[in-house]
């Protein structure tokens, strides 16, 4: 399979509700009664964290959605658990209203979302065991990235050692999901969640991974480092609404003001 940099970066990315009235069944509209439904992570310590024994969500984002949904009129909140690999859907199918998932506002998602102003700022890192002795970039050559699979790390990965100048970011070879693929002088792994990375790399499997810095800190312990001087991309978390809802706007005003008056600064304290 004979992929260029640009075709990997789109079948990567690809891996990656019609009008509010559909979205929010059962509502008045986008503003005022009804539940507000939103998808949430449930593994990001800080974020987004479901206790299994409680059924009870934690986080950042899970206060954010909460103040939101106050500020929107509603009655109440229902917190759907997303990942990657679903939420795009979830969102375009109706499952939700909103996603509040350590989601980056991105150029390829604009085509069917609208964002409210960005949340929280962020860096994509590299992580290692601190066994490995991989102390720089370089170290990387001819060793193995880890990422997961419907993120946007691998793209942005594959855009950022190019140009640094470490590959000449062609694929040498892949298999049919993008799961395994090889350049030319690096190898990368996706995977289906954030736990199997973190185990791939603790087993030797991979020699990195390749994630969001918040989400990083879940899986970070005493014998991990995040690679040092290697940032991948700056990211910034917003709320995403379907495309021209009637939720877009009021969303991003709520957020906004939340912004403005110090609501967001407090919830990044409080979850820092």
């Amino acid at each position: 399979m004979n992929l260029t940099r640009r075709s990997f970066t789109g079948l990567a990315l690809s891996v990656a509700a019609g009008c509010a009235g559909a979205l929010l069944s059962g509502c008045e509209g986008a503003t005022g009664g009804g539940t507000l439904r939103a998808g949430v992570r449930s593994d990001v310590t800080g974020f987004g964290y479901l206790n299994e024994r409680t059924g009870n969500y934690y986080g950042l984002e899970i206060d954010l959605v909460v103040e939101l949904a106050e500020r929107l009129g509603r009655t109440s909140v229902e917190f759907v658990t997303v990942t990657p690999d679903d939420r795009k859907e979830m969102l375009l199918g109706g499952e939700i209203d909103l996603i509040c998932a350590c989601y980056s506002i991105a150029d390829s998602r604009l085509e069917n979302f609208d964002f409210s102003p960005a949340y929280y700022e962020d860096e994509v890192v590299a992580v290692v065991q601190n066994s490995s002795m991989i102390e720089s970039l370089d170290d990387m050559r001819g060793l193995t990235f880890g990422t997961m699979s419907g993120a946007n790390a691998a793209p942005l990965l594959s855009v950022k050692l190019y140009e640094e100048g470490f590959s000449d970011g062609e694929v040498r070879s892949a298999n049919e999901d993008n799961s395994d693929v090889r350049f030319d002088t690096w190898h990368l792994l996706q995977f289906p969640s954030y736990q199997e990375l973190s185990d791939a790399l603790e087993t030797g499997e991979v020699d990195a991974m390749v994630l969001d810095g918040a989400i990083a800190r879940t899986y970070m312990d005493d014998k991990r480092s995040v690679l040092d001087g290697f940032v991948v991309a700056e990211q910034s978390y917003g709320i995403a609404t379907q495309k021209d809802s009637e939720l877009s706007a009021p969303v991003a005003e709520a957020v906004q003001a939340m912004l403005d008056d110090g609501t967001v600064a407090a919830l990044q304290d409080k979850w820092d």
